[in-house]
């Protein structure tokens, strides 16, 4: 007597591949549905129109000439940070260390900026703290690429620790800087003679802005049309792989986080030498971890990362206004904006996978397109043949 092994009731098959416009389907019913649930939470909650917070949301972020200019800017800081970790992540670096590498950046451009910003010409300064912002930002990077590289240590924990790292040597040099004495904080740098302050480009909003259409539109074609890109690609498919094509991964690894790094190292530049003028351990605002998020939301596409970067600055400096014009606290903007994205990242799955339910006794499932990810192989072949089985049981 054959024992009958228990059938799945369904499982997760990955799909090949999906049409835009399908994609672009599920993905509008996801924001739709996000808002529905936000309506009714804001209606329960706080008894308001729901219509009032969603106008406070858009008022935030385009309610003015200002304010849509801060959004843009805004967007083009969190987009470099973004495309700085692209490279990394489709080499499956998980580099976590954006936050990090950024504040290391901006503090070899304030130590320019503070140390020598009376004693060389505006040009010359602009220049060293380029190539300090960069160099530091590109060294902060290749330290964890150079231990994997070497000795295989976790990136993703080592280039987290790096974050805190950072961190404590920014607050260290806020006091050693500190002005007023006892303050705590360094405040404007070179207020009274802008040595180090990169000059506007039609406004203060519009240089940061041109430099992340350049950065984007270059590492698009890095990836797409380089060598270097193609390695990367190979890398983050099979170590394998690579090594029987000739590609030395090691080199790659650190080559790529060099290059992480240095972006994160002039997104850093820009905080500093363009936005802040002053150095502080909050100075990239937590969005070395946010464009991760951007990143993967993109599937790691340069360009429509562009739109992922601008989702997320508008519903973080739209949750700002709620507070301001319904009288509601902070946090009820963040939980608004949290339901929002957790909906675009869910939908993401109905994107990349679909479930396959287990077929009836007696029928012959249809065959599955892509990979069974769990719950079964990959394909129904083992369902079909156990059905068979099953039916040849009954008739004896």
């Amino acid at each position: 007597m054959k024992t009958r092994k228990s059938e799945p009731l369904f499982h997760i098959v990955k799909r090949k591949d999906m049409p835009f416009g399908k994609q672009v389907m599920v993905r509008a019913i996801a924001i739709v549905a996000a808002l529905i649930v936000c309506s009714v939470i804001t209606i329960i909650t706080t008894k308001m129109n729901p219509l009032a917070i969603f106008s406070a949301v858009i008022q935030g972020a385009f309610g003015s000439t200002r304010k849509m200019w801060i959004t843009f800017q805004d967007t083009s800081i969190l987009l470099i940070i973004a495309l700085a970790l692209t490279p990394a992540f489709k080499m499956k670096f998980w580099n976590i260390g954006g936050e990090g590498q950024v504040l290391i950046g901006g503090l070899g451009a304030a130590a320019c900026m503070i140390l020598i910003g009376d004693k060389v010409p505006d040009p010359v300064l602009i220049l060293i703290m380029l190539v300090a912002a960069v160099g530091l930002g590109a060294l902060w990077g290749a330290i964890p690429a150079i231990f994997k590289a070497v000795w295989n240590t976790n990136e993703t924990l080592c280039t987290l620790m790096m974050n805190y790292i950072a961190i404590q040597i920014v607050a260290f040099f806020t006091i050693l800087w500190e002005v007023p004495k006892g303050s705590g904080k360094i405040g404007i740098i070179n207020q009274n003679t802008n040595a180090g302050w990169l000059l506007q480009v039609g406004n203060k909003y519009l240089l940061t802005i041109l430099i992340a259409i350049l950065i984007t539109v270059g590492m698009f074609v890095y990836l797409k049309y380089t060598k270097h890109g193609y390695e990367v690609s190979v890398v983050g498919e099979s170590e394998m792989t690579a090594r029987y094509a000739g590609i030395h991964s090691g080199a790659v690894i650190i080559r790529t986080m060099i290059i992480s790094g240095g972006l994160c190292g002039l997104a850093g530049f820009l905080l500093v030498g363009s936005i802040h003028h002053t150095i502080t351990t909050t100075l990239a605002g937590g969005e070395g971890f946010t464009a991760v998020m951007v990143s993967w939301l993109a599937h790691f596409n340069p360009i429509a990362m562009i739109g992922a970067s601008l989702l997320i600055v508008f519903l973080s400096n739209g949750a700002a206004q709620i507070s301001q014009n319904c009288g509601l606290n902070q946090s009820f903007g963040d939980i608004i904006t949290g339901i929002i994205i957790f909906f675009i990242i869910g939908c993401e799955f109905f994107i990349r996978y679909r479930v396959v339910f287990r077929a009836k006794k007696g029928a012959i499932p249809a065959p599955v397109t892509g990979e069974a990810v769990f719950g079964g192989g990959p394909g129904d072949e083992s369902a079909v043949k156990e059905i068979k089985e099953e039916e040849g049981n009954d008739n004896d």
